[in-house]
């Protein structure tokens, strides 16, 4: 039989965690002191990303009771799909406005949202099943794993005991880290700055319940209100 990986103590899981959840985050940093032509590539950018889902399995290998570290109990299923379904139609219809108004009278162009891999696949694939699976794997990412192991450390840091306290530099440091992932920049451009409220509004509900469903339903919810309403929008 193959022994099982040793487990750490809880100061040392904290800072295992966060020295995993570092990599995707460096990585994000130097993918923008790369030369344009290795910027370009798919790879390069979901470099980041692919760093983040391996520090996560490397993570989970040695921590016992992974789903609430993370914040999916079943348990708060139902809260979070009604506090997830109220945040997702807010944020959804406030980006709406920002994506087909306030954005167009600055001066920017949207039309390139239709050539966008979003747009290529068919309505039906996407909405619901594509756009769900995405905000699934994204805020495992972003906010289950990168912000609660940077949090965890924070708190330790300062020698605050209150999961459910704000955690500012870990909010910050994982918010830029999701505005700036060069796959959603590369892909949806400018528009990339409605993640950084976004992700402010989705760490600071995760921090104070930690509760992902919240954040996974508000996400999805979000996504498929702006998707349908930009796609009949432009065509």
């Amino acid at each position: 039989m193959t022994p099982e990986p040793p487990r750490l103590d809880h100061s040392h899981m904290i800072q295992w965690g966060a020295a995993l959840a570092l990599l995707p985050v460096g990585a994000t940093l130097g993918y923008y002191t790369l030369p344009a032509s290795l910027q370009t590539l798919l790879l390069t950018q979901f470099t980041p990303q692919l760093l983040a889902y391996l520090a996560m399995g490397l993570w989970a290998s040695r921590t016992p009771d992974v789903l609430t570290h993370l914040g999916l109990e079943r348990a708060k299923v139902i809260v979070g799909l009604k506090w997830g379904l109220l945040t997702g139609l807010i944020l959804g219809c406030l980006n709406t406005v920002m994506i087909l108004s306030v954005y167009p009278s600055l001066g920017y162009d949207i039309a390139f949202l239709k050539q966008t891999p979003h747009a290529r696949l068919p309505v039906l694939l996407m909405v619901p099943w594509f756009i769900c699976c995405i905000a699934l794997f994204v805020e495992v990412n972003f906010r289950g794993f990168l912000l609660g192991r940077l949090a965890d450390y924070e708190r330790q840091w300062r020698g605050t005991h209150s999961r459910k306290q704000l955690a500012p530099l870990a909010l910050l440091a994982t918010t830029l880290t999701f505005t700036f992932d060069p796959f959603m920049v590369n892909t949806f451009r400018h528009l990339h700055w409605i993640a950084l409220w976004d992700g402010l509004i989705w760490g600071m509900i995760w921090l104070q319940t930690r509760n992902l469903w919240i954040t996974i339903v508000a996400h999805a919810v979000e996504v498929i209100v702006m998707y349908s309403a930009v796609r009949t929008a432009i065509g």
